[in-house]
């Protein structure tokens, strides 16, 4: 378990995100299509996790909108859009965004959130996952992460970047 907090006030997680250096854990998040999709569908690429609670907050989908435009022209590199929000609202969101270069994948009927301990556990958010970013190398090691201390702030954008042009 971490703590985090949420406009100041504590709220836990359901673990802690893997290690660096450490296997990625496999995962089933549902697409568009309402498939399920793991690390085998992206094998030999790198895979950027945007790990965020809803789609439907401000903060969320300014990271969406940045990793859109920033991250997804990187060479061999995925951007795995996952939140608890159902496929369609996902696609619909990404659709009026025009964000093309970010793949939305669901957490429902999956265990990704506590494979990867980002599900909160308390607080009026329980259920939804906390916001964080794995990125995953092509041989599915864990390169970076990033759990962020309080969640209605974004990522750290450059050290993501940073880590990514360092993998190349």
């Amino acid at each position: 378990m971490t703590t985090i907090t949420f406009q100041g006030k504590p709220i836990n997680t359901s673990g802690e995100l893997p290690a660096i250096d450490s296997p990625a854990p496999d995962f089933k998040l549902v697409n568009g299509k309402l498939k399920d999709v793991g690390l085998a569908a992206y094998a030999g690429k790198r895979k950027l996790l945007n790990i965020v609670p809803s789609l439907d907050t401000p903060t969320c989908a300014a990271s969406a909108r940045m990793f859109n435009q920033k991250a997804a022209n990187i060479a061999n590199t995925v951007v795995l859009l996952v939140s608890a929000d159902l496929p369609f609202a996902q696609c619909r969101f990404c659709t009026s965004e025009g964000l093309q270069n970010v793949i939305p994948l669901s957490t429902f009927r999956s265990s990704f959130a506590d494979d990867y301990g980002v599900r909160l556990i308390d607080s009026i958010l329980a259920g939804l996952t906390a916001r964080a970013v794995v990125v995953i190398d092509a041989h599915d090691k864990v390169i970076y992460t990033e759990l962020v201390a309080e969640l209605a702030n974004e990522p750290d954008y450059d050290s993501v970047l940073r880590v990514l042009a360092l993998a190349e």
